[in-house]
């Protein structure tokens, strides 16, 4: 453990997709764990940087997971102000969560770096939790997924395997100032994707390509935040675009280990029953 093991980590977005199992990793280990979110306490708003210094007070070193995602204009200088803060208030050590071919997030990068922390950067993938902890269960419950990709590859990450590698690099020594890439170990179209999950549902459900304007139709129908609907629009329009069809040994190098294969990540969540109708 490294010297800051004593004091709490603050964990930005502790109830999220990775910001919780990173809180069970930690809580597990008997390191103690602060949750950084508008229910908590103190509270954590990114909204309203006068809650940031009461929630860092005393930690030892912070989990940066921004809301609603690092890809949303304005997050770099947002996330950069919060660095710059938490070294002003002695808290150096800082962990976060990036994503792969996102403008924003690699701006978003560059101002941790320029703060003055000791940082570790996670880029990662799309989520295999998008397909079970975000807005495609209704679809994949409804037997129809309609998206505006085509046979583009992703390596899917599974978020078990971002909160192992942020618990490393949070309690281990030799990460900082690292960037890991971090992607599954193959290349999944979002049609191949939807398939093997129907595989381990043992159900029958499609995948159809749809245009960017029908998919922004659908998107205004569900009357979505304003930001989720652009974030949605951006991840979909500029990220999926080929960019990312690429493998790394991120995984790899801070684990020593494989990363999660989607088959195993779907058939441990159908088995669940969250697919099931």
């Amino acid at each position: 453990m490294t010297d800051t093991s004593s004091k709490p980590i603050l964990i930005l977005g502790g109830t999220g997709k990775t910001g919780r199992r990173l809180a069970e990793r930690l809580t597990a280990k008997d390191v103690p764990v602060r949750i950084g979110s508008r229910s908590g306490s103190p509270r954590f708003d990114w909204e309203v940087p006068a809650t940031w210094g009461l929630a860092m007070q005393g930690v030892g070193a912070i989990y940066i997971s921004y809301y609603p995602d690092i890809a949303v204009p304005g997050a770099a200088e947002t996330v950069g102000a919060f660095a710059r803060l938490a070294v002003a208030n002695g808290v150096t050590r800082l962990v976060l969560l990036s994503g792969r071919g996102e403008t924003e997030a690699q701006r978003a990068e560059e101002m941790v770096k320029a703060s003055g922390a000791d940082w570790t950067i996670l880029r990662c993938a799309w989520f295999s939790q998008n397909f079970s902890e975000g807005f495609l269960v209704e679809s994949l419950l409804g037997g129809e997924v309609a998206l505006p990709v085509g046979n583009v590859g992703e390596p899917f990450i599974d978020a078990d395997d971002i909160a192992d590698a942020a618990f490393v690099a949070l309690t281990e020594p030799g990460h900082v100032g690292q960037l890991y890439e971090l992607t599954g170990p193959r290349l999944l179209s979002f049609a191949d994707a939807v398939a093997e999950i129907a595989k381990a549902a043992g159900r029958d459900i499609r995948y159809i390509k749809v245009s960017h304007d029908e998919f922004a139709a659908a998107m205004a129908a569900h009357e979505l935040p304003p930001e989720i609907t652009w974030l949605l629009n951006e991840l979909f329009t500029e990220v999926l675009d080929g960019r990312n069809e690429a493998l790394t040994d991120g995984v790899q190098r801070v684990l020593g280990r494989a990363p999660k294969d989607f088959s195993a990540y779907a058939n441990e969540t159908a088995a669940t029953g969250i697919w099931s109708n």
